[in-house]
């Protein structure tokens, strides 16, 4: 059990080491949960080994590169051994993500649209498609998305990589919720606000704990929600 009185869960967490992947270990820690928290160099990642410290036994730092489909399966390998024969994760963050800054029209790189496409879109479809065997029945995926990806909204030229794979990303995730759904597993795109973090930039209005705040309360009913529904951190839904 956790300090709520609720049964501890697994989780899994993409991009952990900084920004809003960091807060979601950070929140998910204090509540109790088991986390799992991956990050291309674990070696380099101090502020997530420094709760790794903290937290023995609760959160294990893996290595994944979310781009690679080999990487994919070196976690599956690995996760045994963290979550026990038998463990199930209840909740999978897809939240590693990239986005490639300054691109203007006439000059966008083939190489940053293939980039884009691979970590925003393709890898949280297939390591979601490689974790589905251990996820439990009426588990909850998470993917990390944007407005910028709603074509709906889309009212100028800009980041054309990183929308255009948030787009893509958004059929993925409605894609696994049908795939999913007859395991009652719940999968949502959610967009976390425009965050203070690296990739959010100095201008950007919205702390990291409330974005996560506001998104883990969201997951709590993702499950009331249609399949592959698309949300902002309030849990409002947001235009395709």
């Amino acid at each position: 059990m956790n300090p709520s009185g609720s049964v501890r869960r697994n989780v899994l967490v993409t991009g952990a080491n900084r920004g809003i992947g960091l807060e979601f270990v950070r929140q998910l820690l204090r509540r109790g949960d088991h986390v799992v928290a991956t990050a291309r160099a674990p070696g380099k990642a101090a502020a997530l080994n420094a709760l790794a410290g903290e937290h023995p036994g609760r959160l294990h730092v893996l290595p994944l590169d979310v781009a690679d489909p080999k990487s994919h399966s070196a976690l599956v390998a690995e996760l045994p051994l963290v979550l026990g024969e038998d463990g199930r994760l209840d909740l999978l963050v897809n939240n590693a993500g990239v986005l490639h800054a300054g691109e203007r029209f006439g000059a966008v790189a083939a190489s940053a649209l293939a980039d884009s496409l691979q970590v925003n879109a393709i890898a949280p479809f297939l390591l979601t498609q490689t974790l589905a065997p251990m996820l439990s029945d009426g588990a909850t995926v998470a993917n990390i998305s944007s407005q910028l990806g709603s074509i709906a909204n889309c009212t100028r030229f800009g980041t054309p990589s990183y929308n255009i794979s948030k787009a893509a990303q958004n059929m993925a995730t409605r894609l696994l919720a049908l795939a999913l759904a007859e395991r009652g597993i719940a999968v949502l795109a959610l967009h976390p606000g425009w965050v203070q973090t690296d990739m959010g930039g100095e201008d950007a209005t919205l702390e990291p704990r409330r974005a996560v705040e506001g998104l883990l309360a969201t997951l709590e009913d993702a499950h009331r929600h249609e399949p592959g529904a698309f949300l902002d951190w309030k849990g409002e839904r947001l235009p395709w």
